[in-house]
């Protein structure tokens, strides 16, 4: 998100107010570079418009605090924070607000086939084959790719190779995850049929 040609008028250290006072301000800048982003803000981008040794973790949870009770919350995803609606005005979105390109209207396959991509990326579609023990088809590949939930991953040097396939920044944000690693193990899935189901 930053940009090579930042404000260099920015006063970052705020000297000339009182301690409390820098403290809600550099929370405001936070605040304000959250709700601008489209994207998860990673913190040396948050650090940029903060005093020179300002903690972007206490200044972030002092912000979720602050934040308590209101109709937005900051979140910890595709290492980084966003600021997101609280679940629980989602129904209230939908009947007043157009979010149809966000809604993601995946069905259970889809997200079984981003699972098994998620879990065994840079994957081949006959890589798909061999866990679903059928192809999966260039449309659902495409759909999930137009959403941004899926790219192309690395290739072999060889020519003539496959493309792989491997999830995004996009996928971690769509379902609440700060990284892969925050993906449910294996016998959680099983737990709840996803890999049986696929035969992962």
């Amino acid at each position: 998100m930053a940009r090579d040609n930042a404000d260099t008028d920015l006063d970052r250290e705020l000297e000339d107010l009182p301690p409390d006072l820098r403290w809600q301000e550099w929370m405001r800048r936070i605040e304000a570079v959250l709700f601008a982003s489209a994207s998860a803000v990673p913190r040396e981008d948050l650090a940029r418009v903060v005093g020179q040794g300002a903690s972007v973790d206490l200044l972030i949870e002092d912000l979720i605090a602050d934040l308590e009770g209101r109709a937005f919350e900051v979140s910890q995803v595709a290492g980084g924070w966003m600021l997101r609606t609280r679940p629980t005005y989602a129904a209230a979105i939908r009947m007043a607000a157009d979010v149809r390109d966000q809604d993601l209207d995946l069905r259970e396959y889809d997200v079984a086939v981003l699972a098994a991509i998620a879990y065994h990326q840079p994957i081949t579609r006959d890589g798909l084959k061999d866990i679903f023990g059928k192809e999966v088809s260039r449309d659902l590949i495409g759909r999930l790719h137009a959403r941004g939930l899926i790219g192309t991953g690395p290739r072999s040097p060889q020519r003539g190779a496959p493309y792989t396939y491997v999830t995004t920044e996009q996928f971690l944000v769509a379902f609440d995850l700060e990284s892969l690693q925050d993906l449910p193990d294996r016998e959680q899935l099983e737990d709840a049929g996803v890999l049986s189901a696929t035969g992962a």
